[in-house]
């Protein structure tokens, strides 16, 4: 709702970066410049034909905007500028020791098997221990990553397993630091269905197709663990995922796919047994009380965060 502000800068180089579901996303490495009274190195290109409609090669010189908390992207290159330097970019044919495919009719470059991609399992777990999904609290990516490579968790699930002498022989762990973490961990054991259903990273699946998701697996009874959700998702067809209110097409294929892989049945049969509970929402006359209304939210709340405003309004059977 508000002109971006803008900068111009060159295109120093291109790079791939991996998601939790193994889809590739080109990023355009910018000489360093002020926008909007902060340094910006970084924009991404989002896909191949994003760089195709700008045109753009490395060297360009660019215009790069950015609009509130908005990721900054490139909004026009400067072909007038070119000095026949510059680079055509070209996606990368294998990553992470996989062929690179797009499939026909995707914008997206993806890898085969991301449950095979180290990346992939490492993005997945700061998705899962961030603050929309599990928030446990004292786990940010460099200690996600300290216990990846000293082999403490191979998983997620793994996670609710440790214990607090596990933690003490890494780098900057006291005991009282461990126990802090491990208490923090299992404090997140349990969680809202909603949180959890966002929590498993299932492609195309935001934090509100999470909630519409959550809607569909209470009509069928009550979802206080991960194994009713393996119960329950077993009863549903891809049809009746599509047949969900704002659901289309893709995303019912990827949830019917999601719940339909070995790997993510045992993933949440794992998460069951180290005792992750559910709390399913209530569906009553007071929790309906904003039933029908839409809310949208910009600023800042002088008595709730943003994410504690939105759970509010969606226990009251609001929209966002």
């Amino acid at each position: 709702k508000f002109s971006p502000k803008e900068s111009e800068t060159t295109v120093e180089d291109i790079i791939v970066q991996i998601g939790r579901t193994g889809v590739l996303t080109p990023v355009a490495i910018l000489k360093p410049v002020q926008i909007g009274g902060t340094t910006v190195s970084r924009a991404t290109l989002h896909n191949e034909d994003e760089i195709k409609r700008l045109d753009l090669k490395i060297g360009d010189t660019v215009i790069v905007g950015r609009a509130g908390d908005v990721i900054p992207d490139i909004g026009k290159v400067l072909k007038e500028m070119r000095t026949g330097k510059e680079k055509e970019f070209h996606f990368p044919k294998e990553f992470c020791g996989q062929k690179v495919i797009r499939a026909p009719g995707e914008a997206a470059h993806k890898i085969s098997r991301p449950e095979k991609c180290e990346l992939v399992n490492r993005r997945r777990l700061y998705y899962f221990t961030s603050k929309a999904a599990f928030n446990i609290e004292g786990v940010g990516q460099k200690i996600v990553d300290a216990m990846l490579d000293n082999n403490l968790i191979s998983d997620a699930a793994d996670l609710f397993d440790l214990e607090a002498g596990d933690l003490v022989p890494l780098e900057r762990f006291a005991e009282k630091s461990a126990q802090n973490v491990i208490d923090s961990i299992q404090k997140s054991k349990i969680i809202d269905l909603y949180k959890f259903i966002y929590a498993l990273g299932i492609e195309h699946v935001g934090e509100e197709t999470a909630i519409d998701i959550g809607k569909k697996l209470i009509t069928y009874g009550h979802v206080n663990h991960p194994r009713d959700v393996i119960e329950i998702t077993k009863k549903i067809s891809a049809t009746e995922w599509q047949n969900i209110p704002n659901i289309g097409p893709e995303i019912a294929k990827s949830v019917f796919e999601y719940f339909s892989k070995k790997e993510h049945k045992e993933f949440l049969e794992k998460l069951d047994k180290s005792g992750a509970k559910i709390i399913s929402p209530k569906i009553t006359k007071v929790a309906q009380k904003l039933a029908g209304k839409i809310f949208v939210l910009t600023g800042g709340l002088e008595t709730l965060t943003r994410d504690e405003a939105k759970d509010r309004i969606r226990e009251l059977g609001g929209d966002l």
